[in-house]
């Protein structure tokens, strides 16, 4: 490989390390939201799949029946993730052009 060559590669990496740094700073500021029990449990998430917020409605906390809250929130939670997951793989797709980089995302 020429002089030439390696720099370019070089350019390369350093852009794409840039790219994916800018990513993983706007998926942290990034949120998405899920809710279950038409919205009686409401899910935040960041896009790195931390919760930032659960809110419920007091309405849905009925001692008398905690399975359904137990159902609510699991439900609330897994769209959330599944949410984060998609905006995380949408920000380093357009990166990494669609390639599965072990260890990205």
């Amino acid at each position: 490989m020429d002089a030439r060559m390696m720099k370019q590669l070089k350019q390369m990496q350093e852009k794409m390390e840039r790219d994916m740094e800018k990513a993983e700073q706007e998926l942290a500021s990034a949120t998405v939201t899920a809710s279950a029990g038409g919205g009686a449990v409401t899910v935040e998430m960041n896009g790195h799949h931390e919760v930032k917020a659960v809110t419920l409605d007091p309405d849905a906390v009925n001692p008398e029946d905690v399975e359904m809250l137990q159902e609510m929130l699991l439900t609330a939670f897994n769209e959330a993730l599944n949410k984060a997951q998609i905006l995380g793989q949408e920000k380093m797709g357009a990166i990494t052009g669609g390639l599965n980089i072990p260890g990205i995302f």
